[in-house]
Formats: C-alpha cells, sequence, structure tokens
C-alpha cells in the first residue's frame, strides 16, 4: 500500500461514507423545506409581472436542484468509500461536489435576499393572491388559497431551515471535494512509484566495457602461457 504523509486510501472510506450519509439526509431534508414553501405557499405567489415573487420562485426552484446536486453527491460519496479502484467514479464525484458546492452558495445568497425582501414588505407579496386587507384579524376565505394567518411566519421559518441546510450542505460537499483531490493525488503517487519499480525491474544489465574486455584477455592469454 502506498502512503504519502496523511494520504491513506483506507483511511478515507469511514470519512467518505459520514460524509455521503450526512449529504443524503441534508439533500432529503432541503427537498422537502423547498418543496413545501412551493406547494404552499410559491406555487399560488410566482407570477412573471412582479420582480419579488419572480426572485421567490427562481431562488426556491435553484434550492430543490441544490438538493438533489447534494443527494447525488451523497451516493457517490458512499459508492466511492465502497470501491476506492475506479478513477471514474473519483473523477465524477469531483464534478458532484464541486456542483453542489457552487448551486448550494448561490442558493444560500437567494434566501437570504429573498429573506430581507419578504422582511421588508412585510409579506405584502406572499400575500398578494389574498384580497384581504388585515391577515391577523381575517380567517382562511375562498378569495385566498391558503392559510394567510400563518403563512408569513411558516414561511420564513422554512427558508430559514433551508438556509441552515445549504450552509451544512456546502461544508461537507468542500470536504468531500478536498477528500477527492487527495485520492486523486494518491492515485497519481501510486501509479508513478508502480513505474519506477517496473523500470528498475526491466533495467539492463550493464554490459563489460573495452577495458574490462582487454583484461579479460590479458588473463586468458597469461593463463595459456603458464600452462
Amino acid at each position: 500500500m502506498c502512503q504519502v504523509g496523511h494520504l491513506d486510501p483506507s483511511g478515507h472510506r469511514n470519512v467518505l461514507m459520514k460524509t455521503g450519509l450526512i449529504l443524503l439526509i441534508v439533500g432529503h431534508l432541503n427537498f422537502i423545506s423547498g418543496a413545501l414553501v412551493h406547494g404552499t405557499v410559491l406555487r399560488f405567489v410566482v407570477t412573471a409581472r412582479d420582480a419579488t415573487s419572480l426572485h421567490y420562485g427562481v431562488t426556491n426552484s435553484a434550492s430543490v436542484i441544490a438538493a438533489l446536486l447534494i443527494i447525488s453527491c451523497g451516493v457517490s460519496a458512499l459508492l466511492l468509500s465502497r470501491y476506492l479502484g475506479p478513477a471514474a467514479l473519483k473523477w465524477a464525484l469531483l464534478a458532484l461536489s464541486a456542483c453542489s458546492s457552487l448551486c448550494s452558495l448561490c442558493c444560500l445568497l437567494g434566501l437570504l435576499v429573498a429573506i430581507g425582501l419578504t422582511l421588508g414588505n412585510q409579506g405584502r407579496v406572499l400575500l398578494a393572491p389574498c384580497s384581504i386587507a388585515n391577515s391577523a384579524l381575517a380567517p382562511v376565505s375562498r378569495e385566498c388559497p391558503f392559510d394567510p394567518t400563518r403563512v408569513y411566519s411558516s414561511t420564513l421559518s422554512l427558508w430559514a431551515i433551508s438556509l441552515l441546510l445549504e450552509a451544512v450542505g456546502i461544508f461537507f460537499s468542500i470536504r468531500c471535494l478536498l477528500l477527492t483531490l487527495e485520492l486523486l493525488r494518491l492515485g497519481r503517487c501510486c501509479r508513478g512509484m508502480l513505474r519506477m519499480k517496473v523500470s528498475l525491474q526491466e533495467a539492463p544489465v550493464e554490459s563489460p566495457g573495452p577495458g574490462q574486455c582487454l583484461a579479460l584477455l590479458r588473463l586468458d592469454s597469461g593463463e595459456i602461457a603458464r600452462l
């Protein structure tokens, strides 16, 4: 087994397995929270004419895509922890972890902007489908497709959960990226050492030089003369 410093492929198995499991859990929770926000509120709110509601829809859709990337990264990490040999699996995990980190970072920034806009307009965009002036005093009515008394706090709570999950997903995706880079670097090191061993085994035996050949001839002629 080839070891360079702290790079040890057998030591990466447990770390990759734990990281993959965490990414799977985070990705599924993030997907559920994004689906809840879209299903309960945003599908009634998003319109192309309003920039704020359009931002809500784009950010929530990107959050769902980031959740799928996090899940894919977790599955690849679990597979790589089982089979460390295939280089294609390492490159696939490298690409997935990089895309997952970047997409989650964009979603995190988008969610921060969405929360700030919602706090700034006090939920007026979220309550746009309702024809009720005071949402605190109004019950569920036929004009409103959802409960206006809870949509403001519920949406902000789900966005806060998604924000936390995105941050956790970024951390473990970057960790997975660094682990994959170490494994790729270790693989190149082991291949280099294998080529060195093969070249040493196949090195030709040095033939004697002209001076050594003349010395051998003189010794042979001296032995013949003595005989």
